[in-house]
């Protein structure tokens, strides 16, 4: 896997020199491995689109063959449409499109026991966001955090007949592909005819933002030859479908792109510019009575100038029973130096006890090649969640767990006015550890998140004058 990420990396070098960026070089990519990916699983495409023919083309026969090839998938009826709409070549010289085909003929994509085309767009990911290149934390979620999050919350459509599962702000698709790989584990694939056709078809949903990730999305899902419904749009600031969840996963932007300006959306009780806040209303909008979510966010969330109004209104409609601290650099070098949490809740009972689970204090900070990021990290709190996916397993706090599993009554988060932040209880000896000074890019990271929660409430302040008209 490392040596095809570095020669597909190593290309991408090259057509920098012709024009081609590290965002055009991922997507073209995409098409292309999808090609690829659809003739070996056998998977019927249009006349002079299949990689058979693109393969013996060369020159400017190659460019528009697979101009034109692009151009017929993107008229497609249902998903095959959608992934290829609007998608055009980015290559200026054929020469680069031919090596590019001959890199990816180079091995049989399928035959690998790993969602290929993810693993490849990560470790992309990965090399851009290490060569400084911004922006690539927005789509990438760490898999092993994803699939704990999915062992834990459990997302079986076997439950019922209209059982649905989503992300509204779905990335690559990270957690939509990890929900169906857990079925399938915990299944083996086998299911009743109804059951399968529904589950290809009528469970997973999603919404993004951003044009090239949903694609991404949208592909990897169809290689599992799983159809989501997947649509192209603002999850916060777009009133919501009238679509249902029994599960949503999801890991909302940790950006402030877009931020400081509050929603106009009648379900939104708190009105916030704060965009994590937003997204935690959304959840709690589009999830069903007895539905289950798990959202990741930043650390600002939990004490925000607004989280104690958002987490009180959460508290009062949802058991809000979990609360996973995540280690540091989680999310290294995506987004470096931010501190990250996991709520898990479930939608339709007040909440009387919430547990919290510090897997930060006293733990090195992760680093992608000393300390990686391992299924180790989050073992131990999978066990303390218990089987139960709403968080109902009989629960003790447990000396095993060195002191990390400890719960609060919610007389105990009244008093800290809703903000779960305030319950730290382990001494982090790290901290105190002049050798593990945090890197620049963490302080960094730090002082523009606070600089951004002064904003929000700055702009949360003016929208309010706004609405008094002045008046004082």
């Amino acid at each position: 896997m490392t040596d095809v990420v570095g020669k597909l990396w190593g290309f991408c070098h090259v057509l920098r020199h012709d024009g081609v960026d590290y965002g055009d070089y991922i997507e073209q990519l995409t098409y292309l491995l999808f090609i690829k990916m659809a003739d070996e699983r056998g998977l019927e495409l249009p006349e002079n689109t299949d990689w058979k023919y693109l393969r013996k083309q060369s020159g400017t026969d190659l460019s528009d063959s697979y101009i034109e090839a692009l151009r017929t998938l993107g008229k497609e009826r249902g998903i095959l449409g959608d992934i290829f709409s609007g998608a055009q070549s980015r290559f200026a010289n054929p020469v680069n499109l031919q090596k590019l085909i001959r890199i990816i003929d180079e091995t049989e994509w399928t035959s690998l026991d790993v969602d290929i085309k993810a693993a490849v767009f990560e470790g992309l990911l990965e090399k851009a966001a290490a060569e400084g290149k911004k922006g690539a934390g927005q789509y990438f979620t760490p898999r092993l955090l994803i699939q704990s999050m999915v062992r834990c919350v459990k997302p079986d459509p076997r439950a019922s007949r209209d059982f649905a599962i989503g992300d509204p702000a779905c990335g690559t698709g990270g957690f939509l592909v990890a929900a169906y790989e857990w079925l399938k584990d915990e299944t083996g694939g086998a299911f009743d005819r109804e059951t399968a056709r529904r589950v290809r078809k009528q469970t997973y949903f999603g919404q993004e933002l951003v044009a090239r990730p949903r694609r991404l999305a949208l592909m990897n899902m169809y290689l599992h030859q799983v159809e989501p419904h997947i649509t192209l749009g603002d999850s916060i600031y777009e009133e919501p479908s009238g679509q249902r969840f029994d599960v949503i996963l999801t890991n909302p932007p940790f950006g402030t792109k877009g931020a400081n300006q509050a929603p106009v959306r009648d379900d939104f009780v708190v009105s916030t510019s704060n965009k994590q806040l937003n997204f935690l209303q959304h959840v709690l909008t589009t999830l069903k009575p007895g539905g289950r979510a798990a959202v990741v966010v930043p650390d600002n969330v939990l004490f925000a100038n607004q989280a104690g109004e958002v987490f009180e209104l959460l508290m009062q409609d949802c058991d809000v029973h979990t609360v996973l601290r995540c280690p540091r650099g989680t999310f290294s070098p995506y987004t470096e130096g931010t501190k990250t949490n996991v709520i898990f809740f479930i939608k339709g009972q007040s909440t009387k006890r919430t547990w919290i689970y510090d897997a930060r204090a006293n733990v090195p900070k992760i680093t992608k090649t000393s300390r990686p990021l391992a299924a180790k990290h989050f073992a131990e709190f999978e066990a303390c969640y218990g089987a139960d996916p709403n968080g109902r397993s009989k629960r003790l706090d447990a000396d095993s767990t060195d002191g990390r599993w400890r719960s609060f009554s919610i007389d105990e988060i009244k008093t800290h006015h809703y903000k779960l932040d305030a319950f730290k209880w382990i001494r982090d000896k790290e901290l105190d550890d002049p050798d593990d000074i945090p890197e620049p890019e963490e302080l960094i990271t730090e002082v523009m998140g606070e600089l951004q929660l002064a904003l929000d409430d700055l702009a949360d302040i003016q929208h309010l004058l706004e609405g008094n008209g002045g008046q004082s």
